[in-house]
């Protein structure tokens, strides 16, 4: 069923239909609450003819209402009576009939004594309605009298048409507008739907670019506009980085590549001595392994992206420990001592400890690059506000403020390169950082520059205590 159908259907049909039932209910309600009136009416005037009835001048019977001075003001919807005696017939009747008229032949014979009023609905000349009452009444003098009231419904059944004419004029208008309300707003959610589906297909084939317009509309449909709005930048942005990356890794690939083939084209291009085609053969070493730490770089990276984190409590210091102890050959190598630093021995965190492991090893073999010889890198775990820091510091050149924006970007330079190391392992492709931050994104933490560190650099993954990893 389409969208605008249901809106009309429920929201137009089925309240008229309602409004249109709870209409006749209420007629039928108001008709019985009139009628109701009149019965009371007409047993309230019984009451008052039973009364009265019998104390005419010397017995005589007489109606009350025959001689009641405001007989002229009441007669167009006052009862009329008809008195019976004991033997069922006619006794006298108001309105009193006219000479002209035939005498009644009706024979209506009492009922027994003790017995309630009776109440009739009958029809008279013209299909007109009247209400008519039965009421046996002992004379004093010996005898039962039948009195017979009958007041018209002609006024009532008036009333109650006029009642469902007004109401049911009323519920059609309210219908139609209600139909003509809910066509405008099927036709408005159909075009903000529409727009929604349009641009869904568009990104189902990969059309990030397709722009959605703003829905500027304070509803759900609005909030799912700006919701969509919102993935689509990120898509795009995403893409664009991952563009960049793949040139940027193409481009990472393609430099220690061509500096390979130039080296042995030029080692072919004649004979050489063996010392020539040694120092080739080291040049070509030294890019492999850079090729090799880099294709690790990105295997690391994507694994990281893809796998399934099982959480468990990490001690810091033990992870600090092992961390340390693998990076002291290279350390001792530089000449750089290593120092682990921690206010809480018993400093844990829930998270995956070899991701986080990862991270140390990449944040120590960034500080080992650029501390000078005979400096010390300090491995530091400290408590934060509903966080614990892991950090390392070391006292080389430092991060220019011109670099900090990108120096988690994959593939950018990280700090100027120290003169006095060289870069034999491979590293530098700016892999490591970024990795890292990535590592500290999914502990739901984050990875930052300390600006407080006046010498060298000190770099520090937060992570919130009692935060699973994601």
């Amino acid at each position: 069923m389409k969208l605008a159908t249901r809106m009309w259907l429920l929201g137009a049909a089925v309240p008229a239909l309602g409004i249109l039932l709870g209409l006749i209910v209420a007629g039928g309600w108001f008709r019985h609450h009139l009628e109701a009136a009149v019965d009371r009416a007409l047993l309230a005037q019984a009451a008052v003819e039973s009364v009265s009835l019998f104390d005419g001048p010397e017995g005589r019977v007489h109606l009350h209402m025959a001689s009641s001075p405001l007989v002229e003001s009441v007669r167009l919807f006052a009862p009329t009576g008809d008195l019976f005696g004991p033997d069922g017939k006619l006794v006298m009747s108001y309105p009193p009939r006219l000479s002209s008229e035939p005498p009644s032949t009706e024979v209506v014979p009492p009922a027994a004594v003790g017995q309630p009023p009776r109440l009739s609905t009958q029809r008279g000349p013209g299909s007109a309605r009247f209400r008519v009452l039965l009421v046996t009444v002992a004379a004093p003098r010996g005898g039962l009298y039948t009195l017979r009231l009958s007041a018209s419904l002609a006024q009532l059944d008036g009333s109650a048409k006029a009642f469902h004419l007004a109401t049911l004029s009323l519920a059609l208008l309210f219908g139609a507008l209600l139909f003509l309300l809910q066509a405008v707003q099927a036709q408005k959610l159909k075009t903000r739907l529409r727009q929604l589906r349009e641009h869904i297909a568009a990104l189902r084939e990969g059309q990030l670019d397709h722009s959605l317009a703003e829905d500027a509309g304070p509803d759900e449909i609005g909030a799912l506009n700006q919701v969509l709005r919102e993935t689509t930048a990120k898509l795009l942005a995403a893409r664009g980085g991952q563009e960049r990356f793949l040139a940027d890794a193409a481009h990472e690939l393609r430099t220690p590549l061509g500096l390979m083939r130039t080296s042995l084209d030029l080692a072919l291009r004649r004979p050489r001595p063996v010392e020539e085609l040694r120092t080739t053969l080291e040049e070509v070493r030294h890019e492999v392994v850079r090729l090799g730490a880099l294709c690790q770089r990105l295997l690391d990276r994507s694994m990281m992206a893809q796998a399934e984190w099982d959480r468990s409590p990490v001690k810091l210091v033990r992870l600090a420990e092992e961390a340390v102890q693998a990076a002291r050959a290279e350390a001792e190598t530089r000449g750089v001592l290593i120092e682990i630093r921690s206010d809480d021995p018993c400093a844990s965190v829930s998270g995956h400890a070899p991701a986080l492991r990862q991270a140390l090893d990449n944040l120590l073999s960034n500080a080992l690059r650029y501390a000078p010889q005979g400096s010390t890198i300090f491995v530091e775990i400290e408590h934060a506000p509903a966080a614990l820091r892991l950090a390392v510091r070391d006292q080389g050149p430092g991060v220019p403020a011109s670099l900090r924006e990108h120096i988690f970007s994959p593939f950018r330079c990280d700090r100027p390169q120290s003169s006095a190391k060289s870069d034999e392992s491979g590293h530098g492709h700016g892999l490591g950082l970024n990795i890292t931050q990535e590592i500290a994104a999914r502990h739901a933490g984050r990875l930052f520059i300390d600006d407080r560190n006046r010498f060298g650099a000190r770099f520090v993954i937060e992570i919130p205590t009692g935060t699973p990893a994601m």
